[in-house]
């Protein structure tokens, strides 16, 4: 597993306010962005040429809500077929999940509805689902028609984003959005945030 410790924005908690973790993982197909979404959200940067991912990487991004400082602990993990075994791992306790696929490749498409598949089955029960379709920002060459990548994300009752790790485009508003209410049980500290986050 390699690991990749990103350097949060923030301004540190406040005195007295809450910290929360907030567990995410990224899945997808190999080369469809997932790791170049993560640099944006976390670092602000894109690269033309990223390196695959062997296994898993792992990365925080820590944003404010009013006296509530949340931590994500995002895994972004690994496309190649052979590290999907690996992937229980990465989103079992997961409150979220990020499904990416390529706009321009309808093979990642369908291979990100295998993956959603997967985390009905099984992912936690209350786990948060967003679908992003990446590489906005060539979509003259799109494969994947945004009306039906919206429709299969209503009829599973996931997010759905199209995004664009190049130019930034909806990569905070996905990461956020994720974060929308449910109610924690006693047991459990972890914060279920609302979409009003907002960088540090």
């Amino acid at each position: 597993m390699a690991g990749r410790g990103g350097t949060a924005r923030s301004n540190g908690p406040a005195a007295g306010s809450k910290i929360c973790q907030f567990k995410l993982v990224l899945l997808g197909e190999s080369a469809v962005g997932k790791s170049s979404l993560v640099l944006r959200f976390v670092k602000g940067q894109f690269q033309e040429y990223q390196e695959s991912t062997i296994g898993a990487a792992f990365l925080t991004q820590t944003v404010c809500l009013d006296d509530t400082t949340v931590k994500f602990e995002i895994w972004d993990t690994a496309g190649q077929e052979r590290y999907h075994s690996l992937a229980p791992m990465y989103y079992r306790g997961a409150q979220a999940a990020i499904v990416v696929y390529d706009i321009t490749n309808t093979d990642t498409f369908t291979r990100a509805k295998n993956w959603v598949k997967e985390l009905q089955r099984q992912a936690s029960p209350n786990i948060v689902i967003a679908l992003a379709g990446n590489k906005a920002d060539v979509a003259n060459k799109r494969a994947v028609d945004v009306q039906e990548a919206q429709a299969y994300a209503d009829d599973n009752s996931l997010l759905f984003m199209e995004t664009s790790a190049k130019t930034a485009m909806n990569v905070n508003e996905i990461f956020m959005a994720i974060g929308k209410p449910q109610q924690p049980s006693t047991a459990d500290s972890t914060c279920q945030l609302i979409i009003r986050l907002s960088l540090c």
